[in-house]
């Protein structure tokens, strides 16, 4: 049988339901498990830990909205991490880690072997937290690292902070979404992301929803989509000072890149197939459909 799934959100957990999900993370029947705004105790919580150090099949972890509520926890959670080696999501979005528990966490994720997909929205880290995230961003040949990044609504990030991390993400031979929404940027830190999605290879979505830009970083990144060739696909600009026309001027630059390589890939495909078809032949042009970053992550973490 495959390994299914448990969703749980908001309730309050009884020890007999502990004591369900423990026994399906031991007898790997579990490939996600979301806890997202459940209340449990203290030695349930460490039951869950030591299920999921014990699993092999556990592929997505949602503890979001307070589950990993105290530094006691957040240990827990690293020695489950040290053991276990399936998980690639972990979802602490909304948990009150703060500098000091990502540094007790890091040790665990940083030598984590699977692991491709971390949201630490709304965790209340500062520059120091920071730090330890760019760890998780090795530069080019360095080691695997992260493919998608969440760091909404985290406002004790200073400006050095930011660019500390757009230094990472320029060099990072991984990351392919990151997720920024919410966070107090200013122009002046959306020009150093602009210069760190010119620089990298895979970035390809870039959420910067709710960051106080206006239309000065609207226009660094119009020049950047517009003269660099870059991997970047979506970039969200809602909820900003910014006009609707530079909006849609970077939202049309954007497609007409995506549906210039999907048509290469698609003549590319079709000449290896059939190498007799005269490749200046533009009639035959089309246009693919591909899915979103989020679904091929889903699809690798089935694999």
């Amino acid at each position: 049988m495959l390994p299914g799934s448990i969703q749980i959100s908001g309730e309050t957990l009884s020890g007999a339901e502990i004591r369900d999900i423990c026994e399906s993370l031991r007898e790997n029947s579990v490939r996600l498990l979301s806890l997202r705004g459940c209340q449990l105790s203290e030695r349930d919580f460490g039951h869950v830990c030591r299920g999921v150090a014990e699993s092999r099949s556990l592929a997505q972890l949602n503890l979001n909205l307070g589950i990993v509520s105290n530094i006691n926890r957040v240990k827990q959670l690293a020695e489950a991490l040290k053991t276990n080696r399936s998980v690639q999501s972990l979802f602490l979005h909304g948990s009150p880690l703060t500098d000091a528990g990502l540094a007790l966490l890091n040790p665990a994720l940083s030598i984590h072997p699977s692991l491709v997909a971390l949201d630490l929205g709304d965790c209340m880290l500062g520059d120091e937290g920071i730090n330890l995230i760019c760890g998780l961003l090795p530069p080019d040949g360095a080691k695997s690292g992260l493919k998608e990044l969440t760091l909404s609504a985290n406002p004790g990030i200073t400006s050095k902070g930011w660019g500390r991390l757009a230094i990472a993400v320029a060099h990072s031979s991984q990351l392919r979404v990151l997720n920024l929404d919410y966070n107090p940027l200013g122009d002046q830190v959306a020009g150093m992301l602009a210069v760190a999605v010119a620089s990298s290879r895979t970035l390809e979505v870039l959420d910067l929803e709710g960051t106080g830009l206006t239309n000065q970083s609207a226009q660094t990144l119009l020049d950047m989509v517009e003269n660099y060739p870059t991997a970047l696909r979506t970039l969200i600009l809602a909820e900003n000072n910014i006009s609707p026309e530079l909006q849609q001027q970077i939202s049309d630059l954007l497609s007409e890149g995506e549906e210039e390589e999907e048509t290469e890939a698609h003549e590319v495909t079709t000449r290896e197939k059939n190498p007799w078809i005269c490749q200046n032949n533009s009639s035959s042009q089309m246009v693919l459909m591909t899915s979103g970053l989020g679904d091929s992550l889903l699809a690798e973490t089935e694999m």
